[in-house]
């Protein structure tokens, strides 16, 4: 067994960012942006009132007054320059014309005609945006996955398309007799496939693509049929069929379809029988089939892979600090990830690991919040203790 860190080492050592293509912005949400993008303008491209009110030249003293000389809004500039006592009706938005250096709110002045008065105690602030307040020509937005946010800013960059990383495509493949697909009527022996749907879910949230391909069986024939459809992928995920049983064929299989392994089995839970290696010019990576093995391998290790593809920097997971609300014993000869509760603390939070650890209870994942972390060998540990856990 080799340890969790190497094993991610060996996992990212299979991936590398894939190619780059243009997309419009509109289908540019949750793809990674994997070039710089460079403003073609000034934002705002002018001088621009940001309140509804009354443009002068020159300040004035309360009760003093002003001549309005026309009107402009946003997208309709008024072309004449503002002199001394003159004052232009401008809304928030529009161009303040040349001349201007101050934007009057409407609530302080009156207005007779064409005539506005000065009124006592008026807001000082001149209400101007000045151009390029908020970026310049060829500024640039760095290297991101894309949030709504960055999609209105590129936008006013005047950007009509973006460069991004192509979408990994990732193959999942469930294995097993005892498997049938939600909906189905299962045997009395047989469970409800349901690691796929989790991982495809993690898949798609992290920016790839993923094919849900048929069950394989148990029996070579098949699992090598099934296999060979994943050609193409840029990821193979198998879920299940990795362990030391009889009938745990994918190792087998693969190796005779060209599997170039890279490792097999970790010191971890849960998730010992993990394996991973190239197929056929593919990533590979071979899951548990028990459901909490393989949605927390998913976490630590297919999710990575997938932020390798994409040119993401910083893939391995990032652990964050808690305390430990109650005793734990002495940890055994390999890494434990423990489904845990968060509460909120004083200055950390609270991490509290649920009693039952089996790997084949979902109902105790789908509660927890937290993976807590406990090391190969870790010592006993008392509550109120500082720890590393990983969010789920």
């Amino acid at each position: 067994m080799i340890s969790v860190d190497l094993a991610l080492a060996r996992c990212l050592a299979l991936c590398q960012p894939l190619d780059a293509e243009s997309v419009p912005l509109a289908e540019a949400a949750g793809r990674w942006m994997s070039q710089p993008a460079r403003a073609n303008r000034d934002q705002p491209p002018f001088p621009a009132s940001a309140m509804d009110g009354y443009a002068i030249a020159e300040d004035r003293a309360a009760g003093e007054t002003f001549r309005v000389i026309g009107e402009a809004q946003a997208g309709h500039a008024w072309s004449g320059r503002i002199g001394p006592g003159e004052a232009l009706r401008i809304f928030t938005g529009a161009a303040v014309p040349e001349g201007g250096t101050r934007v009057l709110i409407q609530e302080d002045v009156e207005r007779e005609g064409d005539i506005i008065r000065l009124r006592a105690g008026a807001d000082p602030g001149t209400h101007i945006r000045p151009a390029g307040q908020d970026f310049r020509a060829g500024d640039s937005l760095s290297p991101r996955r894309l949030r709504p946010n960055d999609l209105a800013l590129l936008a006013a960059m005047n950007l009509a398309e973006v460069t991004v990383t192509r979408r990994p495509s990732v193959a999942l493949i469930a294995t097993g007799d005892e498997l049938v697909m939600p909906g189905e009527v299962p045997r009395p022996d047989q469970i409800i496939a349901s690691n796929s749907f989790a991982l495809k879910a993690l898949v798609e949230a992290e920016g790839a693509e993923a094919r849900l391909l048929p069950i394989a069986r148990d029996n070579a024939a098949e699992l090598a049929t099934v296999l060979s459809l994943a050609e193409g992928a840029d990821l193979i995920v198998t879920i299940g069929g990795a362990s030391v049983g009889d009938h745990d064929l994918v190792a087998e299989v693969a190796g005779a379809m060209g599997l170039e392994q890279s490792f097999w089995k970790i010191a971890m839970r849960p998730g010992k029988p993990l394996m991973a290696g190239r197929l056929r010019g593919s990533a590979m990576l071979g899951l548990p089939g028990n459901p909490v093995s393989a949605i927390v391998c998913g976490h630590l290790f297919l999710l990575p892979m997938i932020r390798a593809m994409l040119g993401q920097p910083g893939t391995a997971p990032r652990t964050r600090r808690a305390r430990l609300g109650l005793e734990l014993p002495a940890n055994g000869p390999r890494a434990h990830y423990m489904r845990s509760r968060l509460v909120e603390g004083d200055d950390l939070p609270v991490i509290l690991p649920f009693e039952r650890q089996d790997s084949a209870l979902l109902s105790i994942l789908t509660e927890a919040r937290a993976l807590l972390v406990r090391p190969v060998g870790d010592a006993a540990r008392r509550a109120g203790e500082v720890m590393d856990y990983l969010p789920i």
